[in-house]
């Protein structure tokens, strides 16, 4: 059962910065403050891309970095193309085998 009366911290007017909303956000449920909720008008809309991340070494990433630079794509975007520049030629690769 849930208590009505539990106390909890007051929400701010405002935040002075993105994290400072983040770190009151992570500390804090939306479902203690539900009286001050208001229903949105944005639609909804299929995400289409889903985006991964794959770690990869620090001298690796320079690399990247300098050679995205290089080509004036961001890091990215670089990355994207390059990896299927390469699954391009081994996918070429095993349909001649």
């Amino acid at each position: 059962m849930k208590n009505k009366d539990k106390l909890h911290d007051p929400l701010p007017e405002t935040f002075a910065t993105v994290e400072e909303a983040g770190e009151f956000w992570d500390s804090h449920s939306t479902r203690d403050y539900e009286e001050y909720l208001e229903p949105g008008d944005d639609e909804i809309i299929e995400a289409r891309q889903r985006i991964f991340e794959v770690p990869v070494a620090a001298d690796v990433f320079q690399q990247l970095q300098r050679e995205a630079r290089s080509s004036q794509e961001s890091v990215p975007e670089f990355v994207d193309h390059l990896l299927r520049e390469r699954l391009a030629m081994t996918e070429a690769r095993s349909n001649t085998d």
